[in-house]
């Protein structure tokens, strides 16, 4: 178990190291990280060795894929997750020529159709809704001094919702890039993904939200529209956001709640309300518009309606 402790600090360091050079995103790259650990153990478990590039064969990646789904029994977009981790490790061991062939390269992933990305339908949209309400009623009565930071996350939480922003995009908000009045309002996206820039108008909620948190903003030199609230004010950071959202969802009964939940919940709100799906292709910042057609994807609830209607 030491000698798996130590290959795991090495060689992951390494392979992060390289995952970071690639400009992967940082949240793949603790996912890959977590994938590999996870393929170590089951390696170590069946050879009784070390897993290292050099030991790596097709027959332990078809054998490990077959693990994942017979025994493990998981999803199709699990085991593909894991197989593209093991993809860029065999990679970055090609790289710095430790292999000289990549063992993955036959290794075929699992098909899947097409499923739609999870959102909030109206019952779980509802329940957050009014979390979010009674959570800002008790903090008035019983945390007065936080009553500031939870007026900002309600917010935050409400402000997503109503205009699918991506995380980084929200994080990256700045001042400037707000334009409200009474009756309209508008942010511009300065680096979306892909580095392009969009305008998002702003609907009555997200301004309304937008404004109450303006209001009771702290005042300082930061322009970041999003700010800590407790002890050194600075531009609010992704996992702060995460765990708002974290506790909303435990409050609300919520099975899982996430910014990239939220985005698809707007879209999938727009696309209901009939909305053609090139306004909400640019309204979320989509350069290709298949992407965009997963939202008329029926998910679960779509489906168990659809067979309601039979009896």
């Amino acid at each position: 178990m030491e000698e798996m402790k130590r290959f795991l600090i090495e060689s992951m360091s390494a392979f992060e190291s390289y995952l970071l050079e690639q400009d992967f995103a940082a949240l793949t790259v603790r996912g890959y990280l977590a994938d590999l650990e996870h393929f170590a153990f089951w390696f170590h478990q069946v050879n009784d060795e070390l897993l290292s590039p050099e030991r790596l064969t097709p027959t332990d990646l078809k054998s490990y894929k077959q693990h994942l789904l017979v025994t493990e029994r998981r999803k199709a977009s699990t085991v593909n997750r894991r197989l593209a981790a093991l993809s860029a490790y065999t990679k970055w061991a090609l790289a710095k020529g430790i292999i000289q062939s990549d063992p993955t390269v036959n290794i075929k992933s699992v098909k899947q159709v097409a499923s739609a990305p999870q959102w909030l339908d109206k019952q779980e949209q509802f329940a957050l809704q009014r979390t979010i309400e009674r959570d800002l009623q008790l903090s008035v009565l019983r945390y007065p001094k936080r009553w500031v930071t939870r007026r900002r996350d309600a917010s935050i939480t409400l402000f997503l919702l109503n205009t699918g922003l991506r995380l980084g995009e929200l994080i990256a908000m700045r001042l400037k890039d707000v334009r409200l009045s009474d009756r309209k309002g508008s942010l511009l996206v300065q680096n979306g993904k892909g580095g392009k820039q969009r305008t998002v108008p702003l609907n009555a909620e997200a301004r309304k939200a937008l404004q109450d948190w303006l209001s009771i903003r702290p005042q300082n030199d930061n322009d970041a529209v999003w700010l800590t609230v407790e002890g050194e004010i600075e531009g609010l950071g992704g996992r702060t956001i995460q765990r708002v959202l974290w506790r909303y969802a435990q409050e609300a009964g919520l099975e899982e709640l996430t910014p990239h939940i939220l985005r698809h919940t707007f879209a999938k709100n727009l696309v209901n309300q009939g909305v053609g799906l090139e306004k909400v292709a640019a309204l979320l910042g989509h350069a290709n518009l298949n992407t965009t057609r997963l939202y008329i994807t029926p998910d679960a609830h779509d489906l168990e309606i659809a067979v309601e209607k039979l009896s």
